[in-house]
């Protein structure tokens, strides 16, 4: 089980690391001003910087209300039930990221979609397949042909001229 208290602690060092990373990468590009304005790092200095501030406030503020003895710090935030809930939900996502760059992103869409529908939401069969290809139609259209932005192709796509 993982305490809320920890849950807001290790976020927060998450969040303070992305921030400074942000900060110290936008110092190779400069931050200050030039002829022309304000140099390529700024905004992403200034950016990272809040960032890290607020991390350092909630961290702050978590460890203050820990001395304090405030109760919700000490609930569960994350039990065996409800990793099994965010299991569900990360491991078909993780699983269309790897579909995407081995079949490409409109049958990757298309599997996802059905396994979501049918085996998480419910969904009959009908129903979750026409969505499915439906979506993955409306996708190449939109993106393929009316934005011309291409997508993954993987190994079908050309066997259907796509």
């Amino acid at each position: 089980m993982i305490t809320r208290f920890w849950a807001e602690i290790g976020t927060a060092i998450l969040t303070l690391v992305f921030g400074l990373v942000i900060v110290k990468g936008s110092l190779e590009f400069g931050i200050g001003w030039d002829s022309s304005g304000p140099q390529p790092g700024a905004f992403p200095f200034y950016a990272g910087g809040l960032v890290a501030l607020a991390s350092l406030g909630t961290l702050t503020l978590t460890i203050g209300k820990r001395f304090a003895g405030h109760p919700m710090l000490a609930e569960a935030f994350l039990d065996a039930a409800r990793g099994r809930r965010v299991l569900s939900f990360l491991l078909p996502l993780a699983a269309f990221v790897v579909l995407s760059v081995t079949l490409g992103m409109y049958v990757a869409t298309i599997l996802y979609l059905v396994f979501t529908m049918r085996f998480q939401g419910g969904y009959g069969w009908i129903a979750s397949l026409a969505t499915a290809l439906l979506t993955a139609a409306f996708l190449y259209f939109a993106l393929e042909k009316f934005f011309q932005i291409g997508l993954l192709k993987g190994p079908l796509e050309p066997l259907l001229g796509l």
